[in-house]
Formats: structure tokens, sequence, C-alpha cells
């Protein structure tokens, strides 16, 4: 039995993955992908368990994410361990609605529940199992409380074989259901979706009645069709947690209170250009120019000292040049820059492990989706407002479509093409 284990980033998933295998792990790279590919058999079963890199939503912009798609899109996948943060109960929601629409029955590990409770968040999960559909049990993976329950509802297969649930309204029901019905081939809601969507992995299979719902869809809701989409899944989430979610007051952690000011709807941006002004303005303003200044007096130091035992040895005149005013000079002009780099990346560096950077790219993705990226993108576009060699050498690192789309904006005089992932079904 295969077991693939999904969820948002930051959501516990590396903890519960380490509770559910013990020592009893692979790791590796994906195929073609240096992307650490980790595997384990749950323990006291015989069920194998990939660990997927984290991703929002079934939508690809990041190496890592069209990796996670495309296992669970092209793999023999017997199950699916959804685990979600029950404190962001809502944000982690959008993903599993995907997952439901795969044809791959699905559990859902309700995380955090104790950190839920201390906040005053009560959660009605049977009220989400039954309009789900699905399979719900609450867990504390730092706790270590609930994994047992988990492990023997996996192991016994005591879950529930969940089907499509309809989460959109009936317009767009209607339209999914036409096009579902033409299809003969797996995860057939998913890819319906996708469909209207008009994501282009799929494009071979469009025909002329899926362009004519489309565009029945388009003049009846006046929207594009990915926000079409969007928009009723979140509009089903809300009404689900509306329904299942109860609050009462407890005293904010300073987390909290810090979260509510820097990424309020309406203060997060500025704030975040504050904050990118001063660390730029520490890196090359005052401290910055005072290292430029301390490591130009060391070269011209140790210029003037070269150039002196130079003389002694009777070095040629060409050879003075070169080895002064060439190699010196040359790298000196270079070192000059390193410590304001050192202090703009140590910087930035603080601002990653406080979480305050992946809190922002969350906060910018759907910003930055709108132009064909991810909210991971940010740190290239930060490091590119001072240099866009490093910037496009980041990009590199996140995904090599984001890259070649960085490179286009930092760069445009360097030619790149673009090309569309090839998805088996």
């Amino acid at each position: 039995m295969k077991v693939a284990l999904v969820g948002n980033q930051n959501s516990g998933k590396t903890t519960l993955f380490n509770l559910l295998t013990g020592t009893h792990q692979k790791i590796g790279n994906w195929a073609g992908v240096t992307i650490e590919k980790k595997e384990g058999k749950i323990r006291s079963t015989d069920c194998e368990m990939i660990d997927l890199p984290g991703l929002y939503a079934l939508s690809p912009y990041t190496k890592e994410e069209q990796v996670a798609f495309d296992y669970l899109l092209n793999e023999e996948i017997d199950l699916i361990l959804n685990i979600i943060d029950a404190t962001q109960l809502e944000r982690s929601l959008y993903l599993t609605t995907q997952l439901l629409e795969l044809d791959i029955p699905l559990i859902i590990a309700l995380n955090m529940k104790d950190v839920a409770d201390i906040k005053g968040i009560k959660i009605d999960y049977q009220l989400i199992e039954e309009k789900l559909n699905t399979t719900i049990i609450p867990i504390s993976a730092l706790k270590k409380t609930g994994v047992y329950d988990l492990i023997q509802v996996i192991k016994n297969k005591t879950y529930k074989d969940n089907r499509y649930a309809h989460i959109y309204d009936h317009d767009f029901e209607a339209s999914l259901s036409k096009i579902t019905n033409n299809l003969n081939i797996k995860h057939k809601s998913f890819i319906g979706t996708k469909l209207i969507e008009g994501d282009e992995r799929f494009a071979m299979l469009v025909t002329d009645d899926i362009i004519a719902e489309r565009k029945r869809l388009e003049t009846h809701y006046k929207r594009s069709l990915d926000q079409i989409v969007a928009d009723e899944r979140y509009r089903y989430i809300e009404l689900l947690r509306d329904d299942a979610v109860k609050s009462f007051t407890k005293n904010k952690t300073w987390t909290d209170r810090i979260d509510d000011v820097l990424l309020n709807r309406y203060l997060a941006i500025p704030i975040f250009v504050i904050i990118m002004f001063g660390i730029y303005y520490l890196a090359a303003g005052p401290i910055g120019s005072l290292t430029v200044d301390w490591v130009s007096s060391i070269i011209e130091q140790f210029s003037t000292w070269l150039s002196g035992k130079l003389n002694i040895w009777n070095a040629s005149p060409w050879s003075k040049s070169l080895v002064i005013d060439g190699v010196v000079a040359g790298v000196g002009a270079v070192l000059n820059f390193v410590p304001q780099l050192v202090i703009l990346f140590t910087l930035i560096a603080i601002l990653e492990t406080t979480g305050y950077m992946s809190r922002i790219a969350f906060f910018l993705d759907r910003l930055f989706q709108k132009i064909g990226l991810s909210g991971k993108s940010l740190v290239p576009f930060i490091i590119g407002s001072g240099c866009s060699v490093p910037a496009i050498m980041s990009a590199r690192i996140i995904n090599d479509e984001t890259e070649r789309k960085m490179t286009i904006m930092l760069t445009p005089f360097i030619p790149c093409s673009a090309k569309l992932p090839i998805i088996t079904l």
C-alpha cells in the first residue's frame, strides 16, 4: 500500500512523517530533479509512505510543487494523507478541496489541535467530515497525540472511500458534469476543473464543447475562468468554516499580535517596503559605506606593499602593471562590495529565520500569480533591485520556469524560452 503525505509548508508535515516512519527512512532525489525525496514504512504496517514537497495548491509554479503535482496525477497511489493546520483551516482546506477531486481515497490529519485549543479555536471536525465526505483524525504531531489512532485507521483501512464533494454552485456544477461525462481518464473531476480554468497542461483534451462551456461560464460569471474556480472554492470553504469553526476570546500570543500588525490587510505592503528600505539603507548606507572604505584601504595598503616588493625584485613595468593595475585592482573592485552583500544577506536570513519572509511570500502569492510567478519569487525580486546576477541565481534555486520568467523581467536582453511540463494521463 502506497501512501502520499501532502500538505502546506510549515503544517508539521516533516514532523508527522518522522513520527509515522520512525527510523525506517530512505533519502534520495526525485528522478531528474535535485529535490529531497523521503520514503519510509509506517510503523507496524507494510504501508510505504512518500513525503511530497509542500504546496498550497495543485497549480504548480515552482519545481517542488511540480514534483508533487506530477506524482499525484501519474503515480499509482492507494491513499493520500493530507495534513492541515487547525489554526489555519481556511488556507489549508483550499488544497484539500483539490485533492478530493482526485480518484484517490483521502484522510485528513488535523494537526496542531492543541494550539487551536490554546488560541480558543473550536473545530467541529465531524461536521467537516460529513460535508467533505472524508475521514478526519485530530492529532498533534509535536505532542505525539492522535498518531496511534491515525496509524490504526491506515492499517485497518477504516477510512471512508470518499467521492467527489460538490463544492461549486449549480451553474458551475452543470458545466463541470458536461465536461467530465465525456472524459474517460483518471481524476476526471480534477482535470475537468483544470480544463475550465484553461490550464495549458491539459490543452490536448480541449474540444469544441469544452470551449463552448468555458465561454458560457465567462459570460455568466463575468470573471476570468481561473478566478471563478478560486472564488467558488473559497466561497465553499468560508461557508464550511462559518459552520464548523467557533472561536472564543483568549489572550493572544506575542506572535499573533506581531502577525496582526505585519500581515494587516492594508499595512502589510507598506510595512514590508519600510523594512526592505531599512535593510538596503543599512547595507548600502552608512554601515555599508564604512565597510567599502575599510576594504578599499586594505586593498590600497596591500597594493602599495606589493608594488614595493615588485620593485625590489626588479619586475618589468608590464608585469608590475598587470599585477597591480590588473589583478589586485580588479579583485579589489569586486571585494569592495562583499561586506555589503554579507550585510544584505544576513539581514534577509534573519527575516527568513523569524518566519516573516514565508508569511509575506504567502501574502503576495496571489499577486505574483497574476504575472505567472509564485510568492517564493519574492527573494529574487528583492535581490534583483540591487543586482540582477544574484537574483537570477536565486531564481534557479526556486524553479527553472520561474528563472526563465525572472530572467525576462530582470535582464530583458537575455533570450529565453518557455516550455510546458508534460503530464502523462
